[in-house]
């Protein structure tokens, strides 16, 4: 993922003051935690003090997903004597090394990679504060924990608990296979979810032991982690295990994908098997037995870190991915279906959501210039009936203004449309509000706006992780936003003392907090382009029923 450089925020006067207070009124200075130790499932861990905040890293969830665990269900955590020093992150899921790098976590890789890391400024266990759980990105093809990045000890010291757990991506998260599915009897592919829960489990039963309150849990992911964040809203094994949600360009609400179109959306079942089967052939074996009895290394190592490169620049775009296909599955036991579907049917956790996308995401997804000629091309190709109307709203008459509109349509398709659906339907099928914003910071060097992943550091309350020496204006946006994201999981509303008022997302308002020069509430962005990506999806889902009759 590459760092975005830094802006020179602009944040109009009248705001500074109640910005200031609010970042006062929700950083508490730091105090002395005094939690060192203590007893979780599996034995007792002692973590590290400093500046008031103890962190906890690399503590077992789960038992190491090896040898004849290798595409398994996350096991129970495997006890272990004495005390376990939690002083250092764990090692990261296998990935290609340099995509690890460019992330900026540690070469450190490991298939043996189910650990989760606690940051508490709590004084005592009984603090019952707030817990926040960070899920990773990465196309679900990559992505750690140990990115500087996210680290949370500054996040922690304004009264919440925070946790990011690891989970399988690549081929080891996501490779259905048909003896994989009737191995398990319930299908087969989305171990990396599953990891997810079993964290979030672990959470429920332990967090406790860190001043952290059970029964007050928001998941919050990005990219990957906040599609993963949608998709937990509908998997039952993970209702009771959070209570609010954070999605940071992330949503999985279209149809199952059945055939060669390159949306991020649910593999089908049989689609998923075939890629495996095909997977395995690349391996050179003929059976799981056999791909479990190769090296990590080996499993990896048909996946070349350009292929990998090559598949997180396609994901999003119009042209149908050919090389790598590990993605999330619709199992029909962990991930039952269509979101949107779920969503009308009533099947999903009722919880208050905080979701939004970046004014610029498709600028990590597209770097080759078509002609206006070719633009028009590509669209009619792959839009179906829709491509005149989408034609019609993205300008396109240069080959810069196709450029931009190429850009537009990435993030209107893989993340606008998701964002703008999933605050509908928990609006119009929930009891719980949402809330939605967008994040358009334009620099020099993104004059057309924030790209994938710009808003991370600021969400942290760390912006050090992605910028270095930050100007004191983005310390100002990140109080403003680490202050919405904290009031959210404590109460499930963003609003707080001295903070621009965000109102709750409506099917007749679209009301949407603007993350800007000027940041404030606004109307919903671009609406008639999410329109026209709107009856893309629509002939998408009938193409897909029309695939298969009996899919629900």
């Amino acid at each position: 993922m590459k760092r975005p450089s830094h802006s020179r925020f602009q944040i109009h006067k009248v705001l500074l003051l109640p910005i200031m207070l609010a970042a006062m009124l929700n950083t508490p200075q730091p105090g002395l935690s005094q939690i060192q130790t203590a007893k979780v499932t599996g034995g007792e861990v002692r973590g590290v003090i400093k500046d008031g905040t103890a962190s906890f890293k690399g503590i077992a969830f789960a038992a190491p997903p090896v040898g004849e665990l290798r595409w398994r269900a996350p096991q129970p955590v495997k006890p272990w004597e004495g005390v376990r020093v939690a002083d250092a992150f764990a090692p990261g899921p296998i990935q290609p090394t340099v995509v690890a790098l460019l992330m900026g976590g540690l070469a450190n890789l490991s298939e043996d990679c189910l650990y989760l890391n606690v940051w508490t400024a709590a004084k005592s266990a009984d603090e019952r504060l707030p817990v926040m759980v960070f899920i990773y990105g990465g196309g679900f093809i990559c992505g750690l924990t140990s990115s500087e990045a996210f680290d949370a000890a500054r996040l922690a010291q304004t009264g919440v608990v925070l946790v990011s757990i690891a989970y399988r991506v690549g081929p080891f998260g996501f490779l259905a296979h048909p003896e994989l599915s009737r191995e398990s009897g319930k299908g087969s592919g989305c171990y990396g979810i599953q990891d997810q829960v079993a964290g979030l489990r672990w959470v429920k039963d332990n967090i406790a032991q860190f001043g952290g309150d059970p029964s007050r849990v928001t998941i919050f992911g990005q990219s990957a982690g906040g599609i993963s964040v949608n998709m937990l809203a509908t998997v039952p094994a993970a209702r009771g295990l959070f209570q609010r949600a954070i999605s940071q360009s992330g949503g999985s609400m279209g149809p199952v994908k059945r055939g060669e179109v390159s949306e991020m959306s649910l593999l089908a079942l049989p689609m998923a098997e075939t890629a495996g089967q095909k997977y395995l052939r690349k391996l050179g074996v003929d059976s799981i037995k056999a791909a479990r009895a190769l090296s990590a290394r080996q499993i990896q190592s048909v996946e070349t870190a350009s292929e990998v490169q090559h598949a997180i620049t396609q994901m999003s775009s119009k042209k149908a991915v050919t090389g790598i296909t590990f993605w999330p599955v619709a199992d029909g036991d962990t991930l039952i279906g269509d979101g949107s579907e779920l969503y009308e049917a009533g099947k999903f956790h009722d919880t208050p959501v905080l979701i939004g996308w970046n004014s610029d995401e498709g600028a990590m997804f597209v770097h080759t210039k078509a002609s206006p000629e070719e633009f028009e091309m590509q669209i009619r190709a792959d839009f179906g009936p829709a491509a005149e109307a989408i034609l019609s709203v993205y300008p396109h008459s240069t080959s810069a203004e196709a450029f931009k509109a190429s850009k537009d349509i990435v993030r209107d398709v893989a993340f606008g449309w998701n964002i703008w659906t999933w605050a509908q339907l928990q609006t119009r099928k929930g009891k719980n509000k949402a809330f939605v914003y967008y994040f358009d910071q334009r620099t020099p060097s993104s004059p057309d706006g924030s790209a994938h992943a710009a808003e991370l550091g600021c969400v942290f309350h760390n912006i050090k992780g992605w910028t270095g020496n930050p100007p004191p204006k983005n310390a100002q946006l990140s109080d403003l936003m680490s202050a919405y994201w904290v009031n959210f999981a404590k109460s499930g509303d963003p609003n707080g003392p001295g903070l621009p008022e965000w109102p709750a997302f409506t099917e007749k308002e679209m009301s949407v907090m603007f993350f800007d020069k000027n940041p404030g509430a606004r109307p919903m962005p671009h609406l008639e382009k999410i329109a026209a990506i709107d009856a893309y999806y629509a002939w998408r889902r009938q193409q897909a029923k029309q695939a298969s009759p009996s899919a629900k």
